[in-house]
């Protein structure tokens, strides 16, 4: 069991059966009236994150870990990825996976993380690099300088702004927490 004092960024709890990560937390000490902590609280299935505050409770502290993944592929009804150092595969649904994946390649390394034994999340690494297939050709004069963004759509299907300058088999590092480019390698 863990109290509200012990709170930390990034730690899992229940709360009402349904299992939370705390994204921040604040200690409140009004002059009058007893001591809380406000919070705002990720859900782990769902994603939404909501405004709580406590009182002094105690809470079921869930263990959270992350493990180093390959992503094989994926299809309409499932995400495939293997561990790196057992070598067996693990099978998900796309639903948990989410827009994660929209950015990466099949056999790269992403981050899984489980709660309580079960996988909850899927997180990509920060920055990859990704070649465009398709957008408008330049224009005698886009620099890098000149204002404007054009949609480019990367090889993996994802559509991204980028400057005007930027044509068809460049390499582009995009970031993944954001999907804005970030320069042409």
């Amino acid at each position: 069991m863990v109290s509200t004092s012990d709170f930390k960024n990034g730690m899992a709890i229940e709360v009402e059966g349904t299992i939370f990560t705390i994204v921040e937390f604040q200690h409140v000490k009004p002059g009058k009236g007893g001591a809380f902590v406000r919070t705002k609280l990720k859900n782990i299935e769902t994603g939404a994150v909501i405004d709580r505050t406590f009182r002094g409770e105690k809470f079921r502290r869930v263990r959270v870990e992350n493990k180093k993944m390959l992503y094989l592929y994926a299809t309409p009804d499932e995400v495939v990825l293997m561990d790196n150092s057992s070598y067996e595969q693990l099978s998900l649904t796309p639903a948990l996976a989410g827009d994660s994946l929209i950015f990466v390649k099949e056999n790269v390394d992403v981050e899984v993380t489980f709660v309580d034994g079960k996988p909850a999340e899927i997180v990509p690494p920060m920055f990859v690099e990704l070649e465009v297939t398709e957008t408008e050709p330049g224009v005698k004069g886009d620099t890098a300088s000149g204002g404007g963004n054009k949609p480019a759509t990367l090889e993996t299907g994802a559509v991204v702004p980028v400057p005007l300058f930027v044509k068809i088999g460049d390499v582009l590092k995009i970031d993944t927490r954001t999907g804005q480019y970030v320069e042409r390698v």
